[in-house]
């Protein structure tokens, strides 16, 4: 298989965070009269994390950032990208009030990247050459979202929120990314949210349509670059907008390459790589990296052994790429703080989960303190002069 510029460098460290709260499809079922069945197999979802009035899409990411700042240090990193479809300004990179929240060096570069939910794997893939420029160097690449639909709108049972932190490294001691990349993009309108909405929009159908039409192209470049063939994956974690779409997905790939596509074959694929979004929600940019978060915290010993990503993002981009796992991976997990992390949310009831989603600052400038909510080491605290103004505990 051919190799690219990304051999010996890859992701060294994962870790993620999600909200306060947590809405079960139980709840908004018993709300809205649907059969609780299309929630759990229509879909392949259980719950969904609600941010508290004091948590966004910053808060979140230093939560999931610290604790690889705490393990490695920040000395070597001179760059930060923060991947978000649901960003808080048009001007300033959210990954800028991360690194003061968690101290980072001032020698440093941080942007801001937006392609629905593809933006994380552009972060990874410009982190591998910077990297490759110089190894002496990390990249901390952020992926954080909250997603948000109507209320009473068919995509709000899919909601979620979620950040995703990884430290991008040569000799990485988790998972080594491999070139080539498959690439594909499509003109479409499936999924987009203009500036003046605060709720995405979407075509269902049509979403669904421009993610199998994206598997096949950026499949068709791989392979055409001289990529693993289809049967030497060991897993394969998808973009997961919900969990069942990753199982649509794989399956049109088998069926496209003319491989097995029955049931067995699908969940010794993808089975582990669900765990964490069926719980947490779509997470846009942060979603194919729980995936890999759920894979590597979950499956048997995958040392040595390559794992393929697809990341789609609506509009429409997409990228097929593989990466090999280190051996010895499993001393660096998280697996035990993954768990306490969705385990301390906070259950909603309808009415409540309501009042926050429906929750927004005013915007004439006045001061607004946010109520204390989160009992996270970061919080939103107020909104004074069209300033947001972080705390960390």
């Amino acid at each position: 298989m051919a190799s690219g510029p990304g051999k010996g460098i890859g992701i060294h460290d994962l870790s993620f965070a999600t909200t306060e709260f947590v809405l079960s499809h139980a709840a908004l079922a018993a709300y809205n009269g649907t059969e609780i069945g299309k929630y759990h197999l229509g879909i392949g979802q259980e719950s969904m994390s609600v941010p508290a009035a004091d948590e966004d899409i910053v808060t979140l990411a230093a939560a999931a950032a610290a604790p690889v700042i705490a393990r490695h240090g920040s000395e070597n990193i001179r760059t930060v990208v923060f991947a978000t479809e649901s960003s808080i300004d048009q001007a300033k990179a959210a990954g800028v009030y991360v690194h003061s929240l968690l101290g980072l060096p001032s020698a440093a570069r941080v942007v801001e990247l937006k392609q629905a939910c593809y933006g994380a794997t552009a972060g990874l893939q410009f982190a591998l050459g910077l990297v490759a420029r110089d190894p002496s160097q990390q990249v901390l690449v952020i992926a954080s979202d909250v997603s948000k639909y109507e209320l009473d709108s068919p995509g709000e049972a899919t909601q979620g929120a979620a950040a995703v932190a990884m430290l991008v490294g040569a000799d990485p001691a988790l998972v080594r990314i491999e070139g080539p990349s498959g690439l594909f993009t499509a003109d479409v309108m499936d999924f987009w949210r203009p500036n003046y909405r605060t709720e995405a929009l979407v075509d269902g159908q049509e979403s669904i349509h421009a993610y199998l039409q994206a598997v096949e192209g950026c499949w068709k470049d791989y392979s055409g670059q001289g990529g693993h063939a289809l049967e030497e994956f060991a897993a394969f974690c998808y973009h997961q907008p919900f969990t069942k779409m990753a199982y649509k997905a794989h399956r049109h790939l088998l069926e496209y390459c003319g491989h097995d596509s029955g049931k067995d074959a699908i969940e010794a694929a993808l089975g582990h790589t669900t765990a964490y979004n069926r719980v947490i929600g779509n997470s846009y940019t942060a979603s194919v990296y729980l995936a890999l978060a759920a894979l590597l915290d979950q499956a048997e010993d995958l040392s040595g052994r390559p794992v393929g990503f697809l990341s789609y993002g609506s509009g429409s981009v997409a990228e097929f790429f593989a990466g090999q796992v280190v051996p010895g991976y499993r001393a660096q997990l998280r697996t035990a703080e993954h768990r306490a992390v969705i385990e301390r949310r906070r259950p909603l009831d309808y009415a409540d989960y309501r009042e926050l989603h429906e929750r927004s600052f005013p915007t004439d400038g006045g001061g607004y303190p946010t109520p204390v909510q989160t009992s996270g080491d970061f919080r939103l605290a107020a909104l004074h002069g069209h300033k947001r103004i972080y705390q960390r505990r």
